[in-house]
């Protein structure tokens, strides 16, 4: 039997430069699923993105979705990536086995935590406060450089680092700290300045872009009230859950939202197309 990918639309070139096309995933021409194929706007056309495998209840255990898999990364050589990546819920243990086995390496999880309806106080000698507008000058291109680096650090060419980057940056702070349902807050600790909090508010939820503590101020604790901070703001605002996402392997940050009781949601692979 063969496994093969039928197209069941054109090839769709959008304004912002991405292109997407879904497939059904057939055997000796029987459809038995189905995939859709992308491009990234955050990191330009080498990375393709691979959304939605889904193959039918009965036709699994089958390798189809191994051979759909290996199909769609040969689209995307064919359209001009050099990288592919996919988001797979973190229950489905079968999806998880698949990509690692096919040399996906993990690089992200999505998390979040259901909120109570108190919200939490800061420490002693802590207090929050508005980022101001010098503080947002510094602090900007400095963010922006070290989120570059850190896709870089992860394998990313550094040229689509520094595109993710920049794409992020303006698309979710088009006005800066006049961003609408935006939160740019400073952690003062015994009055100096410790740390940067990002949060933004989400029509269902709020989310964590950004928890910075400065070097000198880290393992002291100073992340735990950034984010008691996130869910005093969340709560606050009327949102009942929260969500962050954080690098694979960033082993402080994953121990800190593990013991405040985030759960993984999802878990973001990539993989190199040679």
């Amino acid at each position: 039997m063969t496994t093969t990918l039928r197209p069941t639309e054109p090839l769709h070139d959008a304004a912002d430069g991405t292109r997407s096309r879904r497939y059904q995933v057939c055997v000796n021409s029987r459809p038995v699923g189905t995939l859709r194929l992308g491009t990234s706007p955050a990191f330009g056309a080498s990375l393709a993105v691979l959304h939605d495998l889904r193959v039918d209840e009965g036709e699994r255990r089958r390798g189809r979705a191994t051979v759909a898999a290996l199909a769609a990364e040969e689209v995307a050589r064919s359209w001009g990536c050099r990288r592919i990546s996919t988001a797979v819920p973190a229950d489905a243990a079968a999806a998880l086995r698949l990509f690692e086995a096919l040399g996906y390496t993990r690089l992200n999880r999505g998390m979040r935590k259901r909120l109570g309806d108190t919200p939490p106080e800061l420490p002693a000698g802590s207090r929050a406060r508005p980022m101001t507008r010098d503080e947002y000058e510094r602090w900007n291109p400095r963010t922006r450089e070290r989120y570059a680096r850190d896709w870089a650090a992860r394998g990313v060419p550094e040229e689509s680092a520094r595109t993710k980057s920049r794409h992020d940056h303006d698309t979710l702070l088009p006005h800066g700290p006049d961003t609408e349902n935006t939160l740019l807050s400073v952690v003062d600790h015994d009055g100096e300045p410790v740390g940067v909090l990002w949060v933004a508010l989400r029509p269902d939820d709020a989310f964590v872009y950004k928890v910075e503590v400065d070097e000198p101020y880290r393992g002291r604790g100073h992340g735990r009230t950034l984010m008691r901070l996130a869910e005093a703001q969340a709560i606050t605002a009327g949102r009942g859950v929260l969500g962050l996402s954080v690098f694979a392997g960033n082993t402080p940050a994953e121990r800190l939202y593990e013991s405040l009781g985030y759960e993984t949601t999802l878990v973001g692979f990539h993989k190199p197309l040679l």
